[in-house]
């Protein structure tokens, strides 16, 4: 098992790794930019080391400074968090140049399925089912709008190296295709450094499923559910749930037992997750692997009773996992919220400020993973995320009547900042959502027709 690791991250997802290092008794360093430098994840490390200025590029983003702290440090292996760099097969490569352990899946392996347009295609090879679309990246705009006409409208533009929802643009006729190939193209190169991007079929009200597994370095491999994310705006989530909610269970499995296979084949090591989207038939298309701890592991973690870092870190130091498929037993309903500093009234606009008063949720079968207390600033140099809670019950109905009470209960004041709290009771009393008959255009609709 490694000595030291460095947490390469900030805010809930560090102190979530940092707890869980600890409690293997595992040496931690934190790795943080200059606005990160009176965090909680400081204050928990071993060690904290500063490697830049707030600009993720300049800190967060930037290789050759979390190497340098890691190096500095003693450290082993670099856990990466989510989002950053924890997808990028360069930093894998230069981890492995200086013989760190990056936990998570090999550069190769991160090449081939993180690229969003060369996971499309190992999908095929894989037999999983996949969403009409074009071959590969598109060579230009011209080349872009023949595939779009030849799958029918909409259709989806998508970076290959995108996540999280960004640097996607759906377009719903020909005519505003040009410009938004364009300015999809732009945004890829401002986010990600990589301009290339392909279309894809884009269907309008359907089910986000997604599958979380976990493999190690010998072979085995096991699928621990499926989450349901339909609750999303702007292509990002908001809530997510466990199993999903009226899916029958052969489905489920059926999804798990592909997901599997695709994750044998392709030398998967690590904890993952397969992105599928089920049309209003209840067909299945595969449309992106996430190479990396997800934001949503809770609720996975909650049902399974499975620690995923913990999981993570053994895999990374070559042990085996120690139990098959036949071992997994998800109990229970789960279902995680996202409290996000942002104004649902004016389109989810961030809002920066300060935290004065913050009193989360407590009670039974509730968890929160947060970074915040009273006097914390939200700044715009990241993402909005304030806190998950996290909720389990034995049925659907006791889980949606916890998650309303912990929202309920939950206290955030501050200067300038706003919270999604009260759209996220919304979501919870919706008919749609209640009756589990929502899709992913749900936000949209109440936004469009809001109950208060």
């Amino acid at each position: 098992m490694f000595t030291t690791v460095l947490v390469a991250n900030r805010g809930e997802i560090a102190l979530r790794v940092l707890r869980t290092c600890r409690e293997m008794g595992i040496r931690t360093v934190v790795a943080h930019s200059t606005a990160d430098r009176d965090s909680p994840a400081v204050r928990l490390a071993d060690e904290s080391i500063q490697i830049g200025p707030a600009a993720p590029r300049r800190s967060y983003l930037n290789p050759a400074a979390i190497v340098t702290a890691a190096l500095q440090a003693g450290a082993d292996a670099v856990h990466p968090g989510y989002g950053f760099l924890s997808e990028s097969p360069e930093f894998a490569e230069i981890c492995q140049a200086h013989g760190l352990t990056l936990i998570g899946p090999p550069a190769g392996v991160i090449a081939r399925l993180g690229d969003k347009a060369r996971a499309r295609e190992f999908a095929v090879r894989a037999g999983l089912p996949v969403l009409p679309g074009g071959q590969g990246p598109a060579s230009g705009a011209a080349e872009a709008a023949r595939t779009a006409d030849a799958v029918g409208y909409p259709v989806v533009i998508k970076a290959t190296a995108g996540g999280g929802g960004r640097a996607m643009t759906v377009v719903h006729e020909p005519g505003a295709f040009t410009r938004a190939f364009d300015a999809t193209r732009r945004e890829a190169v401002a986010l990600f450094g990589d301009p290339r991007v392909y279309v894809e079929k884009y269907l309008d009200a359907a089910r986000h499923v997604e599958v979380q597994i976990l493999a190690d370095s010998h072979g085995n491999v096991v699928h621990l559910g499926a989450r349901d994310c339909s609750v999303q705006r702007r292509r990002q989530k908001l809530i997510e749930e466990t199993p999903p909610p009226n899916l029958p269970s052969a489905t489920i499995e059926h999804l798990g037992e592909l997901t599997v296979r695709a994750a044998r084949m392709a030398g998967y090591v690590g904890a993952g997750t397969f992105e599928y989207v089920l049309d209003e038939r209840g067909a299945c298309h595969f449309i992106e692997v996430n190479c990396r701890l997800q934001v949503e592991h809770p609720i996975t973690e909650m049902v399974t009773g499975i620690d995923l870092v913990r999981e993570q870190l053994r895999v990374a130091a070559g042990q085996p996992l120690g139990y098959g498929q036949r071992d997994i037993v998800c109990s229970g309903v789960s279902i995680e919220c996202r409290v996000n500093a942002e104004d649902p009234a004016r389109g989810f606009l961030p809002t920066p400020g300060v935290i004065e008063e913050f009193v989360p949720p407590g009670g039974p079968f509730t968890r929160v993973d947060t970074h915040v207390a009273g006097d914390t600033r939200i700044t715009a140099d990241y993402d909005p995320l304030i806190a998950k809670v996290s909720v389990w019950a034995p049925d659907r109905a006791q889980a949606l009547a916890r998650a309303h009470r912990a929202l309920e209960e939950f206290t955030i004041r501050g200067a300038g900042v706003c919270t999604d709290l009260a759209f996220l009771r919304e979501v919870l009393a919706h008919p749609l959502f209640r009756y589990a008959k929502h899709t992913t255009s749900l936000v949209d609709q109440m936004m469009s027709t809001p109950l208060s």
